[in-house]
């Protein structure tokens, strides 16, 4: 049986597919089109942090549901699980975020750091600081930064095993499997959050017949 972590790039990659049509389309219809590969994901593998963000440069058609609107320096900011937008006319560009800005939580599957005995916590190429009371605030990459060591991997987690509770031939059950991974990436957060995945998956095979355990 293919692993999931397997599963889950794949399930990426035709997630990326998707983005650049829709991308190239888009800027078929306006001529703004920005400069670069904005509609491409970008892996962030720096300190084991290993996750997917839309690059700095691309223009969302809207907002992902739950998106913090963080005022700053006189220019309004969306903070979304560690993505950072500006507004782009009637749409949002991904942007880096302004030294100084403060976000009212962590994203998902933030790096912990001890830089120079001080702890600073990482995502999506940003370093934060804890501000008591107020959040986590963007700052500089503090010196020590390009050599720090990354925390130890936590144990893999063994693939789950597959029930078939209606009797379903190995065919069937893969066919499923493979569908319930396509799936799986179009849910909000699976690109970025392993964890999401897995969930999601996990729903879809219950809902044909299914145990993973």
């Amino acid at each position: 049986m293919q692993s999931m972590k397997a599963q889950w790039r794949i399930g990426l990659a035709m997630t990326l597919l998707a983005l650049q049509a829709s991308a190239q389309d888009d800027h078929r219809h306006r001529g703004d089109a920005v400069r670069g590969n904005p509609q491409q994901l970008r892996f962030d593998g720096r300190y084991h942090h290993d996750h997917y963000y839309p690059a700095r440069g691309y223009v969302a058609p809207a907002l992902p549901r739950g998106a913090v609107n963080i005022g700053y320096r006189g220019g309004s900011y969306y903070f979304h699980s560690g993505v950072w937008f500006r507004p782009w006319g009637p749409r949002f560009v991904v942007v880096a975020p302004p030294i100084g800005i403060t976000a009212p939580l962590l994203p998902a599957g933030y790096v912990t750091l001890s830089i120079g005995g001080s702890p600073f916590y990482y995502a999506n190429g940003a370093y934060y600081t804890a501000t008591p009371g107020v959040g986590y605030t963007v700052v500089t990459p503090p010196p020590g930064a390009d050599t720090a060591a990354a925390p130890p991997l936590p144990p893999a987690a063994p693939d789950p095993v597959i029930y078939p509770r209606n009797g379903q031939p190995p065919e069937q059950t893969e066919a499923d499997r493979q569908a319930c991974n396509s799936w799986a990436t179009t849910q909000p957060s699976a690109v970025a959050d392993a964890s999401v995945f897995q969930r999601a998956v996990a729903a879809c095979m219950d809902g044909r017949g299914y145990t993973l355990r």
